[in-house]
Parts: structure tokens; sequence; C-alpha cells
């Protein structure tokens, strides 16, 4: 944890990816261990264990758990199609290819053992790429393909290693041996991700039973990623129905699981754990990645020193996996963007996504788990298949990590990934602008008190003013004709205000989290739309339904059974949400129009045109409430006694805790009363 401290303190001062930094940190404990007084280093030892069913399972939760299905359905096409279909094209580009190119550098090698090599160098590693593409500001479009690309990949790229691992040890006995492997390759996807959603779903519903026991929360979250990876292991090991051994993909498993927690489990956690689970993971996946990187070094070169296989095969087969991952990349997402159900991919990203694939732990945990004594009847070499996938590994994640990875930056500057769009550029100088005339007042806040001689103070303020004016000047000719894009500026900026106060409304308990979690996708639906500068949603009083409402409607208007009393007081409180999230945003736009926040909002056009909008809004979801309140009032009533309960309940619990925050009660008795509310 040291050397890793060091290291990304210097990885910050260089700019180089910390997992390359990393890996050269503990390639360089090798010869450090030399050193009696360092010889312990080397008894810290990567093995497939510790990296399969310790690290891997943190890796993928926390990858799953922080991202959002509603995103992954919106790109389900285009990263199905490069986990699975560019995933299949690479292995097997790299499989036939890297065959044809070491029979013409004199080398032997079979076809099933430069395929299994193919599923190995297939799998994706994400992290160095997502922290350059955090810094340099690349599209969230674009993070997500990169990083739902590499958590489905990983569990297809596995099973296709296991397929291919087992026909090298019980022998192809033709088209049987085919069949076999798709049904087996099948089963492991599809029953990874039944098991990984039941599991899912059960945490959850723990998480809920124990919800306000933070230490019980936390343990289950905590719990779930390597309790659903170990089973899945067990049941790929035990589970025999009719003779037949079935197979799951904990990596699967454990990466649906993941997506229920975070989508949906988080929902049912305190406010206070909610909050904390994501820097908690966040940490958690840091540590386990840097720890992974430096015993990677370490081990990498330990490995190195034994290999007598000659440089040039592990040069040839690098270009082929290089040039497959092209061919994967453009006839993937070719195929995705002529479907034209989603947003087409630029061609600039494509080049990006062929070029910035690295390769990582996921790569070394499986040739790890290869047999040493694997063997094929025609190997006619000294060192093992497990010793020459390896070195083919390790070259290739070298190359990866010490050639790829320190130009993806440059990548994007070249091919202008990061241009900001229109409303970006303008808050560029207004964000700026704003900041150098707070500094101003704070400079003459500093002298008034003393804090600042004359000569500081006369030296600062003129820094300042010539910024301020020079930004100024700078902001007025990118303003002209300005008052779309400052229009846009202000609804994301109202977007935003609404889904702070939904969330609090959430947590007071004052809605639903059916509710909430339809009001927030419209509300987050609406911020892309803008930002893509694209048409908006005509009315954000459009009820969002699941399946299962679908459903539910059908029934009602094909029988004509009357909708039940809960879904009925769910429409009126959706859309009582509504009004009121449109009521706060309409009291700041007023707010704004008498007290302009400065240089940002000072567009009166922008702002009468943002206020038109949601006048309009307010409008119609009065029009909806009063519609619902015609057809029964009654439960309605009962709706807002409920809601009503459940917010003073809150109201007390929260200024029983600032009581005891603020030492006006002691514990003993925050515990009786919290215990006596609770009771009654």
């Amino acid at each position: 944890m040291l050397i890793s401290l060091g290291v990304n303190v210097l990885s910050l001062k260089t700019r180089i990816p910390y997992t390359v930094l990393l890996v050269l940190a503990g390639s360089l404990l090798v010869p450090l261990s030399s050193i009696d007084v360092l010889s312990f280093i080397t008894s810290f030892q990567l093995s497939p264990e510790l990296l399969f069913f310790v690290f891997l399972p943190v890796l993928i939760f926390e990858s799953g758990y922080n991202m959002k299905v509603r995103n992954l359905k919106e790109n389900k096409y285009a990263i199905s199609m490069l986990a699975i279909t560019g995933l299949l094209i690479s292995t097997f580009v790299i499989g036939f290819a890297g065959h044809w190119v070491f029979q013409l550098l004199g080398f032997d090698i079979p076809l099933i053992v430069t395929l299994l090599f193919g599923a190995i160098i297939s799998a994706t590693d994400p992290v160095a790429v997502l922290a350059l593409f955090k810094e340099c500001g690349v599209p969230h479009r674009l993070t997500l393909l990169f990083e739902g690309e590499s958590l489905f990949n990983d569990g297809t790229a596995f099973a296709m290693f296991l397929v291919f691992l087992d026909i090298m040890v019980h022998g192809y006995h033709g088209f049987p041996t085919i069949l076999q492997g798709v049904i087996e390759f099948s089963i492991m996807i599809l029953g990874g991700i039944v098991f990984g959603l039941l599991m899912g779903f059960a945490f959850s519903k723990m998480i809920e039973w124990v919800k306000g026991h933070e230490h019980l929360e936390i343990t289950l979250t905590l719990l779930v990623a390597h309790f659903t990876f170990i089973l899945a292991e067990l049941i790929s090991e035990d589970l025999v129905i009719g003779g037949y051994n079935i197979h799951v993909s904990s990596i699967i498993a454990t990466l649906f699981s993941s997506l229920v927690l975070g989508n949906y489990g988080k929902l049912k956690m305190s406010a206070e754990v909610e909050q904390y689970m994501e820097k908690f993971w966040g940490y958690f996946a840091f540590l386990a990645n840097s720890l992974v990187f430096i015993l990677m070094g370490s081990l990498f070169i330990s490995l190195f020193i034994g290999f007598d296989i000659p440089i040039l095969p592990i040069l040839a087969i690098i270009l082929v996996v290089v040039v497959a991952r092209a061919v994967s990349i453009y006839a993937s997402i070719g195929i995705a963007n002529n479907i034209k159900t989603e947003e087409n991919i630029p061609l600039v990203w494509q080049h990006l996504m062929s070029w910035g694939s690295l390769r990582g732990s996921l790569a070394v945990i499986m040739v790890m788990l290869i047999p040493d004594d694997l063997s094929l009847p025609n190997w006619p070499y000294d060192f093992s298949i497990k010793e020459f996938v390896m070195a083919i590994t390790i070259g290739s994640i070298y190359f990866s990590l010490f050639f790829q990875a320190p130009t993806i930056e440059k990548m994007v500057r070249v091919l202008k990934i990061d241009a900001l769009l229109p409303h970006e550029e303008l808050s560029y100088y207004k964000s700026k602008a704003i900041i150098y005339h707070e500094i101003t007042n704070k400079i003459e806040e500093l002298f008034s008190h003393h804090e600042i001689s004359r000569a500081q103070y006369e030296k600062f303020k003129s820094e300042y003013q010539r910024l301020h004016q020079q930004i100024t000047r700078q902001c007025h000719k990118k303003s002209l004709d300005s008052t779309h894009v400052v229009e846009n500026i202000l609804r994301i900026y109202t977007l935003s205000l609404q889904k702070k106060e939904l969330i609090k409304m959430f947590r007071r308990q004052e809605i639903t989290e059916s509710v909430f979690t339809r009001n927030l996708d419209i509300l987050e639906i609406q911020t892309e739309k803008v930002e893509k500068d694209k048409p908006k949603i005509e009315s954000i009083n459009r009820y969002l339904v699941s399946w299962y409402d679908s459903l539910m409607n059908f029934i009602h208007y094909v029988f004509y059974v009357p909708f039940n009393k809960e879904k009925k007081q769910e429409l009126y409180l959706y859309y009582r949400t509504q009004h009121k999230l449109i009521s706060k945003v309409l009291d700041e736009l007023y707010h704004l129009k008498e007290t302009p926040l400065i240089e940002i909002f000072d567009d009166p056009m922008a702002l009468e045109s943002v206020i038109a909008i949601y006048t309009d809004l307010k409008r119609k979801a009065e029009q909806d409430m009063q519609r619902e309140l015609r057809s029964n009032q009654a439960l309605l009533d009962e709706l807002n006694e409920r809601s009503a309960k459940a917010l003073f309940k809150t109201v007390q619990n929260e200024k029983l805790k600032e009581l005891l925050d603020n030492e006006i009660i002691t514990n003993k008795l925050y515990a009786q009363l919290s215990k006596e509310f609770n009771d009654s």
C-alpha cells in the first residue's frame, strides 16, 4: 500500500497511467528482493486463488454497482455486440491468424492453443482507460461503452476459455464436441444471469429487513460480491442434472447481482449507508487494483526470467492481437450502427476503442488456471503449453500497458473526442468569470479585516480585475446569439434542482420507491437530451411504466378490470411529486429573475423561455392531479394521511438526531426517546 501510494502520487505528477507505473514498480521489486533486508518481498505471491476468489469479485462488483441499468438498456445492442459478437470475432481471428503466423515463423502451434490464447487475451481491462477518460473529459456514452464491454466480455471470455480448456483436456471429437461447447457456453452465460439476479434481489430484500442497522447493511453489501461468486463456483462444481454437470459463470453472476444491488438494492439502504457505499467500494476497488498490478509486475518478471521462448513469436502475436481488436471493433459496431435502434457510434470513437483496449488481471487469472501438466499429443517443444501461453499473454499485456495506455490521452486530443459542446464552452467562460469575481470580493474582505497589506491588496485586486475583464470579453464574444445555449444551461440547472429535491422527498418517505425511480428516470432522460441539444420531452407527466404495469394496463383495457387502490394512489402521487418539483423550480427561476446569478443566467430571453416551459408543465401536472382527485377522493385522502404520517416520523427522527449531535440530550436520553418513538 505504501508503494501504491508513492506510485499514485508519481502518476499525478507525470500523467502516466497509474496501472502502468504499478506494474513497473512491481517489476522492480524482484531485483530489490536480492538484498537481504528486502528478501521478504518475494514472499508475497499472486496465486490464481487470490486473484480469482478475492480480488476479481471486488473489481467486478464495484463496476457493476455504479452502473445504471437505464444506460445499459439504452445501449444494449452496442454493448452486446461488443461483449459477445466482438469478443467471438477477436477470439477466432487471433486463433486462426495466430496459428497461421506461427507456422510462417516455423512454430507448429496447434490451433486449439491459439484459440485458447484468443479467449484469454480478448478480455479487456478498463481500469487505466477509465481513469484517463475521466481526466480527459471523454463523453459519458463512450465511457459507458468501454466499461459495459469490459464488464460483460469478462464473463463471455471466461466461458470461452473454459470451453476451449475442456476440449484440450478431453479431446476434439468433431461436431458433437462443437455442439457440447455451444451448449456449455450458453448455459454458463444464461445460468450466471439467472443466478446473479436471484442473489441480487435476495440480498436487496435482506438489506431492506435490516434497514436502520448500518453495520448489518454494510456487511450484507460486502457479502453479496464474494458470496455470489463462491456459491456460483460451488454450483458449477457439484450441480448435476440428468447426468450432466451444470456450469454457472461466477463472473456473470457477480456482475448481475451487483447491477441489481446498485440499481434496486441501494434504494433499500439507509441514507447514510447508501452515500457511504459508493466511496467504500471505490476505495476497496482502488486497493484491490493497486495490489493486483504491483503483484502482477513482480510475477511477470519472475516468470520471464524462466522463459526460454524466442522473442519473435511474441512480437508477431502482439501484432495479431492489435489487428484482431480493430477487426472486432469495426465489425461489431458496424453491425450495431446498421441496426439503427440506438444512436450511431462515431468513427473516431471506434478508432479510440480499437487502440485503447488494455489487458489486465482477468487474462492473468485465466492463464494461471491452465494446469501445469496440460499437454497435447503433437506438442513438440521443451516448454509446456502453459509456459508458452503465459509468455505470449504477458508480452501482450506489457504492450498494452507500456505502449497503448500512455498514448490514449494524446489520441483523445488528436481525434478531438474531448471537444466541448456549445453549452459547455459558454459555461467554461462564464464559470471562470464568476470565480474571478468571487476572488475579487474575497480580496476586499481580506483587506478590510487587515489580513493583507495595502500593497498586496492593490497587487491582487489589479491582477484579478484584469483576469475578470479578459474572460468577460471572451465570454461576450461567445455569447453573441447565445440565448439557446443559456437556455440549455438553465434547464440543466433546474433539472439538477429537481433531482436533489426528489432524493430528499424519497429519504423523508414522502413518496414511494416506484414514484421516485420513475421521476428520476424522466429527469435523467431530460438532462441527457439537453446535454446533447436534442428536442425536450413535451411533457414530464408522461407516466413511465414497467413491464408489470404494462401487463396490468393490458388486463384493465381488455377485461375491464378496474385499477386497484394502490395503482390509483401511486398515479396521483406521481403527478403530485411532479407538481411539487416544478413549483420549486419556478420559485428558483423567479428568484433568479429578480437577482440573477451574475455572469451565468443573465439572458432575460432564455430565463423567460424556461419559465414558460415550467409554467406549462405545472399547468399540465395540476390538470392530471385534478383528474385523479375527481376519480376517487377517499382513496387519495388515505394516501395523503399515510404520506403525512411517514413524513412526521422522519422529521421526529431527524430532530432527535440533531438534538444528540448538538449535545442537548445525552446518549441515554436519545436511546430512550428513539425506542419510544419507534414503538409508538
